[in-house]
């Protein structure tokens, strides 16, 4: 009998892979494949809070509007002080913060000032009162004074006509304290990215339903729905999917109408069950379907109608894995946010990892600090891409590129914090 040869292609066992997109390039594309969105909408600014700007905001107002004390104490010439010794001054007046002294100063004269209070006419300094004694009526200042000390001048942090916040940022409660300072109510944001997401799985259940042989209960859903709501979009949740050609074809077409993005789970692989790939070329367009990297390798990403696409792993990790280094990128991108690169950091490792080159990695770490507040950096233990543990005990990725191969305990390597990211 003859022997039949068997085929033999790169599998996402394997550390490499020809012809496969790294991650940096995948980003890349993706970000060069989607343009921000062009609608716009007015909203309060108690609503504001994590919105895209789409519009600059130019200050009305400078701000402060008016030179102030910083500090409680004594507003003064600083010309009458002796820098040597101490200098008596006769207080005349006080100032207060919304009710100015309306008086000039003249030589030998002073005022009790509180933080706030506008300084008044005459007036270039003011000390701080732990500075200052009262005795025989009058205030005795100290030497070694600072001509100017403790004082904020009008339109020190915004002149009328500065640009206070550029279009593209995305709104901090800092930023709507200092919209606020300058009267402004509402603001202009891009609207927010229209998502739709869908599990795929004859083994998936929901909550509360009985496990039959083989089944598992569908974690993805409940993380992707997580993820999303932290990004701020507007999401509808489409349930899970069954894997037959068919019910992924209705699903994906339900999915595109009237959404920016669509997200799947499963299903992108060659299994026998593995559906998204095909059902995808056939109703829109894939741009790249594998990436260079652990876990993830399986990644679909393309286009339906107006709808970009995103077929993520099965796994519960390689979801979350997938979905922070590009759906997230994308997602922002969007949203108009200009500047949305992640924070890197560099930290100690504080065991030995085993690597081969070809492939970038995303361990989850545990990133603290040691006696003397060096960063240091551990794994969170096994590192399987469906150990999900692996991912809710972690507060960092540990990043290895593709072409880093083992490292020892002590090695320098980049971290990515969750905080600002999860």
């Amino acid at each position: 009998m003859k022997e039949i040869p068997i085929r033999t292609a790169a599998s996402c066992a394997d550390d490499s892979e020809p012809r496969i997109l790294g991650v940096e390039d995948a980003r890349r594309r993706l970000l060069e494949a989607v343009q921000p969105l062009a609608a716009r909408e007015r909203v309060a600014l108690r609503d504001a809070l994590g919105r895209v700007l789409a519009r600059p905001v130019v200050s009305t107002l400078q701000v402060p509007a008016h030179t102030n004390s910083a500090m409680d104490g004594y507003a003064l010439r600083f010309d009458d002080l002796d820098p040597t010794s101490r200098t008596p001054l006769e207080a005349v007046g006080t100032a207060l913060a919304g009710r100015p002294w309306p008086g000039r100063l003249e030589a030998g004269q002073c005022i009790r000032i509180t933080t706030g209070a506008p300084l008044p006419a005459g007036a270039d300094t003011v000390v701080m009162q732990e500075q200052t004694l009262e005795q025989g009526g009058k205030v005795i200042v100290g030497p070694g004074q600072r001509r100017g000390g403790n004082v904020r001048l009008a339109g020190e942090d915004l002149q009328l006509g500065e640009e206070a916040l550029a279009a593209g940022r995305r709104l901090t409660p800092a930023d709507l304290g200092m919209l606020a300072s300058l009267g402004i109510g509402e603001v202009t944001v891009v609207r927010r990215p229209r998502v739709s997401f869908l599990p795929t799985g004859d083994e998936l259940k929901g909550i509360g339903e009985p496990l039959g042989e083989g089944e598992i209960y569908d974690s993805n859903r409940y993380s992707l729905h997580g993820m999303l709501s932290r990004e701020g979009v507007e999401l509808r949740d489409l349930g899970v999917v069954a894997d037959t050609p068919e019910a992924v074809r209705s699903a994906l077409l339900e999915a595109s109408e009237g959404s920016d993005l669509v997200i799947t789970t499963g299903g992108v692989s060659v299994g026998e069950a593995d559906y998204i790939k095909e059902v995808l070329e056939s109703l829109g367009r894939m741009e790249f379907w594998k990436i260079a990297m652990k876990p993830g390798r399986p990644l679909t990403f393309g286009r339906i109608g107006n709808a970009r696409f995103f077929g993520l792993p099965g796994n519960p990790v390689a979801v979350m894995v997938t979905f922070y280094q590009f759906v997230v990128p994308v997602l922002r991108h969007l949203a108009g946010e200009r500047d949305h690169r992640p924070l890197h950091l560099r930290a100690r490792l504080g065991e030995r990892i085993r690597k081969r080159p070809g492939r970038t990695e995303f361990l989850r770490g545990v990133l603290s600090f040691d006696e003397g507040g060096e960063a240091v950096v551990r794994r969170t233990g096994a590192q399987g891409s469906g150990i999900l543990r692996s991912m809710s005990l972690a507060n960092c990725f540990i990043l290895l590129d593709e072409k880093q191969g083992t490292l020892d305990e002590g090695a320098m390597v980049p971290v990515q914090p969750f905080e600002g990211l999860i």
